[in-house]
């Protein structure tokens, strides 16, 4: 039997690597589909129940391997509904490749059913490369093209393949005019700034008696790294959402997330700080970060075309997180004196978990949604990989999860779509089957479409060696995030239809696909429903029914946002009564004399 071009696009993803692709069928991939029979299915083919869970299990599967992930579609209306997860991968810098069909070459062009310009269509969201496949002879350089940008660029990348294309017969390039060969793998490799650069950085660092750091995911490589220079400098560190796995919650110098969903100690470490060293992070809210002019910056990024973004920096040094700090380090000055400021970040800190504490301790009706998190904290595994979804449930994960060295964490960080937490979760497992997993989700992505995942999740769960997969969902019937920016930022109040939605029986509808169901619908029953979730022989969906009135206040939280809310209640908020009570102890709680005197 002769090779098909989707015979040797399979052979070339298995000689890259690719243990799964992540996909649904349709027949503008049936060439792929039958060849995937022909394979035995490795890559092995994993069926979501929507393209979008496809591409957001891919950048899930990437995001917790480091490696490429892989999705599929057909042609058409398949390929559409991949571009949000796409775009996640795109704005968050994760590599993902997608591959999809496309009608035949004879009725390009013709207006035929399904025919859509996926060319035009995909050239943004992968725009470092996309391209269509119109002969034989175009692979492997198109594929090999495709996964390499995927890689150094840390982006999305599409292949498209026309349905009469992957049925031809291969053929390799030949030794001849306009034939473009090609060649597997790639070595690995560090850029590093310049002498000259890596001295001016440290000038200014030494410089500085106040210094802040902020850390993003891409120092994640840098751990030990990224410590030495705290203790050195005598810094304090923030983080931004898509770099809170890199450093350990519980060194004492660590203030936690930075931003509408940070810490307040972080927001006082921007505030107070004279120096400010950014690495491997793009955190866009210019209002969380120091006064310009009142503090001097260096940044390290990676990537140059990212690099002097969000803040007036005085040195700008692209290269690897590692290996440029490695070489700033023994610049830097060991006699620093006194701790005074980092002594300050860490009394800063300590009031700050005392008061997390106590907010979670508040009475709610039913449950306080900050004691969800708090109580599941100090019972995760330290194995344990974590998603979270966009919206209030964000807010908890940042704040009160207190993130070990071996763990691992990710959200949807610069998209913030919502629907990510459950197929990251499904990618996360096929990436580390060994591994237990905790999605943590709000009732509105839930029903949006973790839902239906779940049956995904009931399907493979045979697969991973470690039966553990918990979908935990804060049960408010609130769209809580977007009904608390209004009443914050517009003044208005909660608009009912359409904020409110339906009570559904989450874990009854676990229980119909075998898996397991926990519904918690009272204060003492949490720490149990925690317990049994992650003692579950089997994929299992806990609910919490939270008092939607519990606000998510942001760490520099004024008066006149206070005020913004008031206004709200003012207007005829429907849960005005609930919001003032929950809100006013939640925020007096800030003000209330910690148990550390130091």
């Amino acid at each position: 039997m002769s090779t098909k071009v989707s015979d040797h696009v399979l052979e070339r993803l298995r000689a890259w690597g690719v243990d799964q692709v992540f996909g649904y069928p349709g027949d503008g991939i049936n060439g792929l589909l039958a060849a995937w029979g022909r394979a035995e299915d490795k890559p092995r083919f994993i069926q979501s129940r929507h393209e979008e869970m496809s591409a957001f299990e891919a950048v899930g599967y990437a995001k917790f391997s480091g490696r490429l992930g892989v999705c599929a579609a057909t042609s058409g209306p398949g390929a559409i509904h991949l571009l949000n997860g796409l775009y996640d991968a795109k704005l968050d810098h994760v590599p993902v490749l997608a591959i999809v069909g496309q009608t035949d070459r004879t009725a390009m062009g013709g207006s035929y059913q399904q025919e859509v310009d996926l060319h035009t269509l995909y050239k943004d969201v992968a725009s470092e490369f996309v391209e269509t496949v119109t002969v034989p002879e175009q692979l492997p350089n198109v594929l090999d093209r495709a996964i390499r940008t995927a890689y150094a660029r840390r982006c999305p990348t599409a292949l498209i393949i026309p349905g009469d294309v992957q049925e031809l017969d291969y053929s390799p390039p030949t030794h001849a005019f306009k034939m473009v060969p090609s060649s597997l793998g790639a070595s690995e490799w560090t850029a590093t700034p310049s002498d000259d650069a890596v001295r001016r950085a440290a000038d200014v660092l030494n410089a500085g008696d106040k210094v802040a750091i902020l850390i993003g995911q891409g120092a994640a490589g840098a751990v030990a790294e990224v410590r030495e220079v705290a203790e050195l400098l005598g810094a304090g560190v923030a983080k931004a959402l898509l770099g809170k796995d890199v450093l350990s919650d519980e060194l004492p110098y660590v203030t936690g997330p930075i931003g509408l969903l940070g810490s307040r100690p972080s927001y006082e470490l921007m505030r107070d700080c004279d120096t400010l060293l950014t690495i491997g992070s793009s955190f866009p809210y210019t209002q969380f970060m120091p006064e310009f002019g009142k503090a001097r910056a260096v940044q390290i990024d990676l990537d140059p075309h990212m690099i002097g973004m969000r803040y007036p920096y005085e040195v700008n040094l692209v290269g690897d997180a590692k290996a440029t700090l490695q070489r700033l380090i023994p610049l830097l000055k060991t006699d620093r004196g006194d701790r005074e400021w980092q002594d300050t970040v860490r009394a800063n800190v300590r009031r700050w978990h005392e008061t997390m504490e106590r907010r979670a301790g508040l009475a709610a009706d039913p449950i306080n949604p900050e004691y969800v998190a708090r109580a599941l904290d100090p019972l995760l595994p330290d194995n344990t990989i974590l998603t979270s979804d966009s919206g209030s449930v964000a807010n908890w994960y940042a704040r009160h999860i207190t993130m070990r060295p071996g763990m691992r964490g990710s959200l949807s960080g610069t998209l913030a779509t919502m629907g990510p937490g459950v197929p990251y979760a499904i990618g996360a497992k096929f990436a580390h089957p060994d591994r237990p997993v905790v999605a943590l989700v709000g009732d509105g992505a839930m029903q949006m479409n973790g839902l239906a995942e779940m049956i995904t999740a009931a399907k493979y769960r045979d697969r991973w060696s470690d039966p553990r997969l918990v979908v935990a969902v804060w049960n408010n019937q609130d769209l809580n995030q977007v009904t608390w920016e209004m009443r914050a930022m517009e003044g208005a109040p909660s608009f009912l239809p359409s904020q409110q939605i339906p009570d559904v029986q989450y874990a009854a509808f676990a229980r119909t696909l075998g898996l397991e169901g926990i519904r918690v619908e009272k204060p003492d029953a949490v720490e149990a429903g925690w317990r049994a979730a992650l003692e579950a022989d089997r994929p299992c969906v806990i609910e919490f029914l939270t008092d939607p009135a519990v606000p998510p206040i942001p760490p520099h939280a004024s008066w006149e946002q206070m005020q913004s809310a008031a206004t709200a209640i003012l207007k005829g908020d429907a849960d005005r009564g609930s919001m003032v009570k929950q809100g006013l102890k939640a925020k007096v709680q800030e003000f209330l004399p910690g148990r550390s005197k130091q």
